[in-house]
């Protein structure tokens, strides 16, 4: 990491906490797109993404715990199935163009963006009065 890159992995661990924090994300979204900036290869960036969002999660996990706001069982069983999704996600990593991966992840922002988007809309439509 050259001069700049340290200050602004700073930044973007402060920011991708605040924003699990709020909204649950893990990071991932935030954490990927600016290892790109910073010079990482995307299979890099998405590898040094998990092992950044382990923290993040168990932080924030724990404190929505003490709110009553986390359900452990729903948690354990996503957890535990999403470790073979990791690994069948790191086999495939390794073996396509990172190019490929990475129009695959621009797409996945798209559609995950989209999807918020016609939430709201919806939500909207459903209750006009609220702003």
């Amino acid at each position: 990491m050259n001069g700049w890159a340290i200050p602004a992995a700073i930044c973007l661990g402060l920011a991708a906490g605040v924003l699990s924090g709020v909204f649950g994300v893990g990071g991932g979204i935030l954490f990927v797109p600016t290892l790109l900036l910073l010079g990482l290869g995307q299979v890099e960036a998405g590898a040094t993404s998990l092992l950044a969002i382990v923290p993040t999660a168990a932080t924030g996990a724990l404190r929505q715990r003490s709110y009553g706001n986390l359900r452990v069982r729903a948690a354990v069983i996503i957890g535990a199935v999403s470790i073979l999704g990791a690994e069948l996600g790191v086999q495939i990593a390794t073996r396509v163009d990172e190019d490929v991966i990475r129009r695959a992840f621009g797409v996945l922002l798209l559609l995950v963006a989209a999807r918020l988007a016609l939430g709201v809309l919806r939500q909207r439509r459903r209750y006009p009065d609220v702003s």
